[in-house]
């Protein structure tokens, strides 16, 4: 009887806030003015608020104009400060959470602070939002009769002072309101446990007997675990284990390289559900049965900016509000948060679906591309440029990585790939052909460059070994929580670095 109150007190309280998300999408450009304000009404007496006159800002072109836009490199120095317990600098009082984001291998990770008011008014409420929808979209649902499976990070005290970093996921669980603990497992005990292989064993071990209708984290690292959990189990598919399993929340990477694999986990249709959570805040949700694009929050403490990708490596780049955007236009995102995060490039790139309301699709990392040659072939391109080779010649990617191969005197440069099948094509070169046609048909600036070879090559490509990115990212201490694999870059480091183990 309790848990059948339970769920209903919940479900009804989750169908509340529907109207809030309508509220915000029938009425965007309020909205975002008003939260501007808001927060620099509560940051105006830091030292941050004090040193950009916050306290006579009213109107966004002061805000545009007065306050610079940064990189964590601009801020590095101020949040150490932060960590070591000083106050009022960037937002009111103390702050003690900071999220370790995951980067990629070999990059300096940085540190974000997390709020109390952030955790509360874009984490959780985004959370609460995730499930709102879900709700609505599915109203015969039961999800809340079983338990939610969360595969987090874990977390560490920083030990001079008394902050805490670890990875979002981490300080999340941490501080987990009762409504939601309540359902979700494993404990935080084993969820925080800092070890991957031997946590995994645990939640394995402890959320195999159990009632589990909702799985939550990133795509990567819950495949991993699935197929952890059919072996330990003995079974083929995820049913046999869990009979009510009925969603999937998943962010982090990509959904589209990981598609077949899960499907063929489950033998009935399952509901995926995607979002964007980063270590800076909750920015998008799903909020339409099987669609890509995501509805952006806009009432969740993050104001919103962005650079049309063109302009971001210029010294003085076009800044834009969300009332100025495009469609189909690629953008870095620029955030002002609740966590006192100002003016703060991301790091990622989004490109709008539609403008009322606004929905995104992320599109790439600022940092996340291949340019070597003028091309610009972003993560978008990559993904459905496998995705369809993938249909086309009935293989199945676990994971991939792809970089430059410079020109040389006697040769053009051309784009090399390490990817590592869960089932092979039957003829390695057509599918080879099969990507590049891809790729021509989808980024016109790389099939002006594959023109007759003369600048590109046709794509190198390396079938790597069972198990290569895992090792990989265990050698590099990245395994679980967060942590993902590069999928392009801009110079070969990470090519090099794979192939030194391969």
């Amino acid at each position: 009887m309790i848990k059948y109150l339970s769920e209903y007190l919940t479900s009804t309280f989750l169908k509340k806030r529907i109207k809030n998300i309508e509220f915000f999408m029938r009425y965007p450009i309020e909205i975002q003015n008003q939260l501007m304000n808001q927060l620099i009404l509560y940051a105006k007496n830091t030292e941050f608020g004090k040193k950009y006159g916050f306290c006579d800002i009213k109107k966004y072109q002061q805000f545009s104009e007065r306050i610079p836009i940064c990189k964590y490199s601009d801020l590095e120095y101020t949040i150490k400060k932060i960590r070591r317990g000083e106050k009022n600098i960037l937002w009111p009082g103390k702050i003690k959470w900071f999220a370790k984001s995951s980067g990629t291998t070999n990059t300096k990770s940085k540190y974000i602070p997390v709020t109390n008011i952030s955790m509360n008014e874009c984490h959780y409420k985004a959370g609460k939002d995730m499930l709102s929808i879900y709700i609505h979209n599915h109203p015969k649902t039961k999800i809340f009769l079983g338990k939610a499976v969360r595969l987090g990070g874990s977390h560490e005290l920083y030990k001079n002072y008394n902050t805490f970093y670890g990875d979002l996921s981490s300080i999340l669980i941490q501080n987990t309101p009762f409504w939601a603990e309540n359902i979700c497992i494993p404990k935080k005990k084993i969820a925080l446990m800092s070890e991957w292989e031997t946590k995994l064993e645990k939640i394995v071990k402890e959320t195999g007997h159990k009632d589990v209708r909702i799985l939550l984290g990133v795509c990567s690292w819950l495949l991993i675990f699935l197929k952890k959990l059919l072996k330990k189990f003995n079974k083929k598919k995820i049913n046999e284990i869990w009979s009510n399993i009925e969603v999937i929340f998943h962010g982090g990477v990509s959904l589209q390289p990981y598609i077949i694999q899960y499907n063929n986990l489950f033998e009935k249709s399952i509901n995926y559900y995607n979002i964007y959570s980063a270590s800076e805040g909750f920015f998008a949700i799903q909020d339409q049965k099987n669609v890509e694009d995501l509805l952006l929050l806009l009432n969740h403490g993050i104001f919103y900016e962005f650079i049309p990708l063109e302009d971001i490596k210029k010294n003085n780049p076009k800044i834009i509000s969300i009332k100025n955007v495009e469609l189909n236009k690629n953008y870095a995102l620029v955030i002002s948060t609740n966590s006192g995060l100002w003016r703060y490039i991301v790091g990622d790139t989004v490109k709008f679906t539609n403008l009322s309301p606004y929905r995104i699709l992320i599109s790439g990392r600022t940092t996340h591309y291949i340019n070597s040659f003028g091309e610009e072939l972003i993560i978008e391109n990559a993904e459905k440029a496998l995705n369809f080779t993938c249909l086309k010649t009935n293989s199945i990617i676990h994971e991939y990585t792809a970089g430059p191969f410079y020109m040389g005197e006697k040769n053009s440069g051309a784009h090399e790939w390490i990817i590592e099948f869960k089932k092979l094509p039957q003829d390695l070169n057509i599918f080879s052909k099969i990507l590049d046609k891809e790729l021509k048909s989808l980024n016109s600036d790389y099939e002006i460059k594959r023109y007759k070879n003369i600048i590109l090559n046709p794509p190198i490509i390396h079938v790597a070994r069972k198990g290569l990115f895992y090792d990989w990212l265990k050698k590099n201490k990245k395994l679980g929580g967060q942590n993902k694999i590069p999928r392009l870059s801009n110079d070969r480091k990470y090519i090099d670095s794979i192939l030194k183990i391969e």
